[in-house]
């Protein structure tokens, strides 16, 4: 949601589309510095929080940032922008901070997550934000950003000082984007196999819910309203029936168009449609919580 006014804005847009997860930008997300968050604006910002019931609330990093570039100023610029990123959400009790894990630019996949470790090393040592988890987002696989196979998500995990405080955004426009079957049962089953063998499961923490544009394998990041693009409804109707992610916050980062409201409703009803059908045939397993963001 849009935290446009001030972050309490967002609480209280969510509010409005009877939400119980969202996603927010601590900054705006395409510039490089923001003013200091300052205690009462963290302050109103937790108030706000517990008096909605909202469970949970996410920050989504900056896209600015490039953790893995091979430019030492705009690495030097992306890890400083990160730190101050993990120290507003330390400061508004935000516990996840969706991150990109960046671009190799040409070094390699390997250079360029060991230069993401190193990069989220040396941010926590800047801002050491012990309760804030980074969750490194699968992508797409445009051009040369990294995350597109679960094994290099995994060698970054591998490689940094706290591996405890790095889990797993699974975004299913990208994931599907990036050449996994999400949309036959059989490979959509496959897939989170593969996840669980690389990662394991309990490293995913969080689904960004989008329908996805292109085809399966096009490397190409572009959402899509649920059940209108290429992915279909049963890819969502998988998750929300599977009890293993029954208590795994579920995100919209579907198009907003001129009026952002109207398409979220929809897109949440969809969800909601689903997860009904999911709960009718579950039971005790239902999953529960759908957000926008």
């Amino acid at each position: 949601m849009s935290v446009a006014g001030g972050l309490v804005t967002g609480i209280e847009r969510a509010l409005k589309l009877r939400i119980r997860a969202l996603q927010i930008f601590t900054k705006n997300a395409s510039r490089w510095k923001a003013g200091p968050l300052g205690d009462e604006h963290a302050a109103a910002f937790r108030a706000a929080w517990e008096a909605s019931g909202l469970h949970p609330v996410a920050a989504h990093g900056s896209y600015l940032i490039n953790l893995a570039s091979p430019d030492r100023e705009l690495r030097a610029k992306s890890i400083e922008a990160y730190a101050d990123e993990l120290l507003r959400a330390e400061a508004l009790g935000i516990r996840w901070l969706v991150t990109h894990p960046g671009a190799h630019m040409g070094s390699g996949e390997r250079t360029g997550c060991a230069r993401i470790a190193e990069s989220l090393d040396h941010a926590r040592a800047l801002a050491p934000a012990p309760s804030v988890l980074t969750l490194l987002e699968t992508v797409a696989g445009q051009g040369t950003t990294i995350g597109r196979r679960f094994e290099e998500l995994a060698h970054i995990k591998s490689r940094v000082a706290h591996p405890d405080l790095v889990g797993v955004c699974f975004d299913t426009c990208h994931v599907h984007a990036a050449g996994y079957d999400l949309v036959t049962e059989r490979g959509c089953a496959a897939t989170f196999e593969e996840f669980d063998a690389v990662l394991g499961l309990e490293s995913l923490r969080l689904f960004h819910m989008n329908d996805s544009k292109n085809e399966r394998g096009s490397r190409v990041d572009r959402h899509e309203h649920l059940g209108r693009g290429h992915l279909g409804p049963e890819p969502f109707a998988r998750i929300l029936r599977d009890a293993r992610f029954r208590n795994t916050p579920k995100l919209l980062e579907t198009p907003k168009g001129k009026d952002g409201v109207v398409m979220d409703r929809k897109n949440l009803a969809f969800l909601r449609r689903l997860a009904g059908e999911a709960e009718r045939g579950a039971g005790a397993d239902a999953p529960r919580g759908v957000g926008a963001s």
